[in-house]
């Protein structure tokens, strides 16, 4: 942080007279000059011998202008600094400080110049320091951890907002403010925009990310380093294009690995049963899904989506046509689509005429199964023989084969419609 008119008195051993010592110091400056105003920008330590620091309004002058102290020397003019300076520097609040005459003022300006220089070296330093960290981070924790690393970093709270101004990411999200009236004024700016202005006595800063507006970066600190939120959003820019390359590919090969699925071919990575859904967009959970001729179709247990029956690998291709056909016929599931199917006439009646109730029900729940046996021998709670030869026993009922896909599906729309 910048020296102060107090720290540097106590390094010099300058008497403080009078005022607010303080304020930092931005300069050093020595004058007699009756109004040197003029010449000033504010943020200096005035020094003088005091040849017209006694005019009237002198004092006032300088508050005027921005000066944080003045450091009046003594053992030239002025044996001691005049009692109606002190009492005018107390009243307009202008830190004063005497300067004795051992203590030259150059040697006031080198110390003031080797602390501004040290201060400046600290903010690089700490500037580098910081781009290393959210580099570390960008590797190896993505566009979170930027954002984390950069709330950690300056001490205060970081969030990134998407285009639609919601939350994706964010560090001390309880001390996030409402930011809407601030993001709607940045949006009509269009293009690359930033805003930063002080909200509650915290600094805070918005940047757009990227022209293609991925999103808007938002920061609020006490300390402010424009430097170090500059290189977090440039950091977040790189990201989030790698991400939407990356996440180009991993698109493309999951639609490779569906058309292979729908081929017969197997992939790792799926559980041994599952159904096919078909979902409204791209889903969060941690599921196979892939994009193949307009739909998002996802293969796993249970999800919220039109339902084909349970196939597993070597069948995707049925489950994938069943969901769209329960799709057509507007239904959740496609064993629902059995129950809205015409049937001929006693159709039902006739097939399912030579099976006794038991043998009707373990078709049931084989079929449900399609034809695996272990499952369906453990639903039934019987072994996975005595399944077989209840089957076997249908076929010579039926005086046909059920490795018949047709008899099959005949069989599941009868049983389907007579437990209606």
């Amino acid at each position: 942080m910048p020296i102060t008119v107090r720290e540097l008195a106590g390094r010099l051993a300058l008497p403080v007279l009078a005022g607010d010592v303080s304020k930092p110091v931005g300069w050093v400056h020595g004058t007699e000059l009756a109004d040197p105003t003029p010449f000033l920008e504010g943020g200096e330590l005035l020094l003088t011998t005091g040849l017209n620091a006694l005019r009237d309004g002198y004092v006032e002058r300088l508050v005027r202008a921005g000066v944080v102290g003045l450091g009046f020397g003594t053992g030239l003019g002025h044996d001691v600094v005049p009692p109606a300076l002190v009492e005018a520097a107390a009243e307009a609040g202008l830190g004063l400080v005497e300067v004795p005459r051992d203590v030259p003022f150059i040697a006031i300006s080198k110390a003031v110049s080797k602390a501004l220089a040290a201060d400046e070296y600290a903010a690089l330093t700490r500037t580098s320091e910081a781009q290393r960290a959210l580099t570390r981070a960008a590797v190896r924790a993505g566009v979170g951890g930027v954002v984390r690393r950069l709330g950690q970093w300056i001490d205060g709270w970081a969030v990134l907002l998407d285009a639609a101004g919601q939350p994706v990411h964010a560090h001390n999200p309880r001390l996030v403010p409402d930011l809407t009236a601030e993001l709607a004024r940045l949006k009509t700016a269009g293009g690359l925009a930033s805003a930063a202005f002080e909200l509650d006595g915290v600094h805070v800063f918005l940047q757009v990310l990227g022209s293609r507006a991925r999103g808007v970066l938002a920061v609020g600190t006490a300390r402010p380093d424009p430097g170090i939120v500059n290189t977090a959003a440039s950091l977040l820019v790189l990201a989030l294009a790698q991400h939407d390359s990356v996440d180009a590919a991993r698109r493309e090969l999951r639609a490779a690995q569906f058309r292979m699925l729908l081929a017969g071919l197997a992939v790792d990575g799926l559980p041994a049963r599952f159904r096919a859904f078909l979902a409204a967009g791209p889903p969060d959970d941690d599921v196979f899904w892939a994009e193949h001729d307009g739909d998002v179709v996802v293969l796993t247990d249970e999800f919220d989506g039109v339902a084909s029956s349970e196939v597993d690998q070597s069948d995707v291709a049925r489950g994938y046509r069943e969901a769209r056909q329960a799709r057509r016929a507007g239904l959740r599931t496609f064993e629902e689509l059995a129950g809205h199917l015409p049937l001929p006439d006693g159709f039902a009646d006739a097939l399912l005429k030579p099976l006794d109730a038991e043998t009707r029900a373990t078709l049931r729940v084989w079929l449900a199964h399609h034809g695996a046996w272990d499952p369906a021998a453990t639903e039934l709670g019987v072994h996975r023989h005595t399944l077989r030869n209840r089957v076997r026993k249908a076929e010579q009922a039926l005086n046909r084969s059920l490795d018949s896909p047709g008899l099959r599906a005949e069989l599941w729309l009868a049983l389907h419609r007579e437990g209606q």
